[in-house]
């Protein structure tokens, strides 16, 4: 995704940048937060101390990632995915079961408080009198439906459609009907999560009112160490707890598996954006060997501070990881997904309005962060000191004020300074996207993978390495022999089988066809749930 925006704009400060950024994300809303949650499973299951646990949970991922690559990622995503939605499945049978059904359900848990409440204010332990609506009050409501509607999807823009860790995945793909398929089948899997895991997650609630739904801040750090609140082992308590034997553990591998899944694919994409974009701008001759050992590197290094991050995640947002990872992405991704919204739709934006506009962007959304990390974001029984004028305004309402912002200061800059001719932007930007001409880079890559075997250091051997060169070669990612030399022609064949867009009429169809089901059968639960 860097590498689009230096094509699209020329320079190497906007990407830089971006990669930058999308790393110090992964450290504040993926691994930690993944890490986290992992952690608060083996914790309830096990007993294990949550540091402890997450070690362990790092190690599993981190060999496999490193020694693997990205087809090992997604191998083991596919595996993992069946694994997770049969085992969720089972879960929401037996959690509804337990209470007699949806009708009960709604019943009992509009009753279900704590019975320790000291002389806490009702409005801080009883159910919300909208909690079974997705549309809450724009104004007095938790997530106000105008942000749900446009904050989230601000935020959607950025995460689904430009960072890396899901783009890797489609660049991947054999074809473009390939990415079209894999896209829509993850659609209809992200319907499944209201009713495998939010709705058990509301029945924990009603199972262990006590523990789930705690208020006494001394109550809530005897049952899961975090004094704001103990919603996060809501559903994890539930499996630990009502699962029978047997199919405990396999809800137990589901977790793991699932967690592990996020990592893998955050450290496949953090190792690349780091040597592609970083690496090689401090090392232009590094050569492969060297960029394989580098990304290696980075990747443990990644873990030591996401580790480090772990207690900010745990006192963030009251203790509520979903409203800690959305509040982060608000703060720092709606002039992203600007910059990359206009870049494809405006070939009029230039590389000065994009680097302003995500440059004041940044320092808007960084005032709001900081200020909400030096305050705390406090909780129901103790809010935050944080002044209203900063820290009053919903995050994803912040989110839309920060993109229209940064929208109207990447058009205005771009309108003041001189635009980029068409012949650099042919297929960069959508009005052009259909140009057979050759496109004129504004600039050319500052490392190009133009070495041979013997200069990687992988020379075929004349007799087998020993064990441990073997070992090391292998975590490394590096092919004890090489391929065969390609001729040009071979190589602009290659070029262009691997940038065509072409698709078979009959999958093109199937594929469209499907995305207006998805649509619509998603419009139809937002609307029946409203």
């Amino acid at each position: 995704m860097p590498e689009y925006l230096k094509k699209r704009f020329g320079g190497q400060r906007i990407r830089i940048y971006l990669s930058v950024l999308s790393l110090f994300l992964y450290v504040f809303t993926k691994i930690s937060a993944d890490m986290f949650s992992g952690a608060i499973f083996i914790n309830l299951a096990v007993g294990l101390n949550i540091y402890l646990a997450v070690i362990m949970l790092l190690s599993i991922t981190a060999l496999y990632t490193v020694t693997g690559g990205l087809a090992a990622v997604i191998y083991t995503d596919t595996l993992q995915t069946i694994i997770m939605v049969v085992g969720s499945f089972i879960l929401m049978g037996f959690a509804f079961n337990k209470v007699g059904g949806y009708e009960n359900f709604q019943t009992l848990y509009m009753e279900s408080v704590p019975a320790i409440t000291g002389n806490i204010s009702a409005e801080c332990f009883e159910p919300r009198a909208d909690s079974f609506h997705i549309f809450r009050n724009a104004i007095t409501g938790d997530l106000p439906w105008p942000g749900l509607v446009f904050g989230l999807t601000i935020q959607a823009t950025w995460y689904w459609c430009t960072d890396q860790v899901i783009v890797q995945r489609c660049l991947s793909a054999k074809n473009l009907s390939h990415v079209k398929a894999g896209c829509i089948l993850c659609g209809y899997l992200k319907l499944l999560p209201m009713f495998l895991m939010v709705f058990p997650g509301m029945i924990s609630r009603i199972l262990y009112p006590n523990e789930v739904a705690c208020v006494e801040p001394a109550q809530c750090e005897k049952f899961c160490g975090a004094s704001v609140g103990c919603t996060n082992i809501a559903y994890p308590k539930l499996v630990v707890d009502l699962m029978p034997d047997g199919l405990r553990g396999l809800m137990l591998s589901v977790m793991m598996a699932s967690l592990m899944s996020s990592l893998t694919s955050i450290f496949n994409s953090a190792s690349t954006l780091f040597t592609m974009d970083i690496y090689t701008k401090i090392r232009s001759s590094a050569n492969e060997k060297e960029l394989m050992i580098a990304g290696r590197v980075f990747i443990v290094a990644l873990i030591g501070v996401s580790i480090a991050w772990i207690p900010v995640v745990q006192s963030a947002q009251s203790g509520q990881l979903f409203d800690y990872i959305q509040s982060i992405t608000s703060y720092l991704t709606p002039p992203i997904a600007a910059v990359f919204m206009l870049a494809i739709f405006c070939k009029r934006v230039n590389e000065s309005g994009a680097f302003y506009g995500l440059m004041i962007g940044l320092l808007i959304g960084l005032s709001r962060m900081i200020a909400e990390f030096a305050y705390g974001t406090g909780s129901c029984v103790n809010p935050s000191n944080c002044p209203t004028i900063i820290c009053g305004v919903h995050y994803l309402y912040f989110s839309m004020i920060l993109f229209v912002i940064s929208c109207v200061i990447i058009l205005v800059v771009s309108l003041m300074t001189k635009p980029i001719a068409d012949k650099h932007l042919y297929r960069l930007c959508w009005s052009l996207r259909n140009r057979t001409e050759e496109r004129v880079d504004l600039e050319q890559d500052a490392w190009v993978d133009n070495t041979d075997s013997k200069d990687m250091g992988i020379e075929e051997p004349t007799e087998r390495p020993g064990l441990c060169k073997r070992l090391f070669l292998s975590f490394c990612g590096l092919e004890q022999q090489s391929g065969p030399k390609l001729s040009a022609e071979e190589e602009a064949a290659l070029q262009k089988k691997l940038t065509d867009t072409t698709e078979a009429p009959l999958w093109r169809n199937v594929c469209n066809a499907n995305a207006i089901i998805l649509l619509c059968v998603a419009v139809f639960c937002h609307g029946y749930f409203a």
